[in-house]
């Protein structure tokens, strides 16, 4: 099985180290170059050619919003990760503008932390949950006028969400969802905070509910969520 090639962006000597050692334990994972800031990244890019990297946002010489710009553009097979201590909603938008794959904050535990490199490298997005409440809002806030925001979401759920949804509204914790849908229980967590925060519900009751009241599952006593 072919290795997920990662390069690390980080100012920050021991942190990149860190990440490292975290990654490593990942045998579908290789941590393939380091850079300490956009320029460096963009020569490491071109000649080891990764499929994830992992950038913070805030370093001295090219930062990593206007990194991830000139990745995407000159590199666009490639995934940029945001991995930052800052959730800034300006720093946050302006790095999805300008292509990130996902964003992460750096009290992300490990489990997450490679999800969300595996998720970047199959192509899709990753949010941390609190970032991902304030892209919800966003979308919600700048719907178009007469839409039915009882009807229909700004940010549809996955697949996987849904199916996530209808266990939960079954009333199963996060470890029985895992076992039933073959995920580790850190994953589904994390579907779980996506669920909450596109339904734009705070607990797993009220999203149980929303989710009747959308027609996204059905009444329990039906037989089938």
């Amino acid at each position: 099985m072919r290795r997920l090639r990662v390069l690390l962006v980080d100012d920050q000597a021991l942190f990149r180290e860190g990440l490292r050692t975290l990654l490593s334990v990942h045998d579908e994972i290789e941590v393939i170059g380091e850079a300490a800031e956009g320029r460096e990244a963009l020569e490491r890019i071109a000649v080891r050619a990764p499929d994830v990297v992992l950038m913070d946002l805030r370093m001295p010489g090219v930062g990593g919003v206007e990194a991830t710009r000139r990745i995407r553009e000159a590199h666009p097979a490639v995934r940029v990760l945001v991995l930052t201590t800052f959730d800034e909603d300006e720093l946050l938008f302006d790095a999805l503008r300008a292509g990130a794959s996902g964003y992460l904050l750096k009290d992300c535990n490990a489990a997450q932390l490679a999800e969300a490199v595996r998720a970047a490298a199959r192509g899709q997005s990753y949010l941390h949950p609190t970032v991902a409440a304030k892209v919800v809002a966003e979308l919600n806030r700048i719907r178009p006028a007469g839409a039915a925001p009882n009807r229909s979401l700004a940010d549809p759920l996955s697949e996987r969400e849904l199916e996530v949804l209808r266990e939960l509204s079954r009333g199963r914790s996060n470890r029985e969802i895992a076992e039933q849908l073959h995920l580790a229980e850190g994953t589904v967590k994390n579907h779980v905070s996506m669920v909450l925060a596109k339904l734009g519900v705070r607990d797993r009751t009220r999203a149980a509910l929303k989710a009747r009241e959308l027609g996204l599952v059905r009444n329990p006593s039906g037989g089938n969520c």
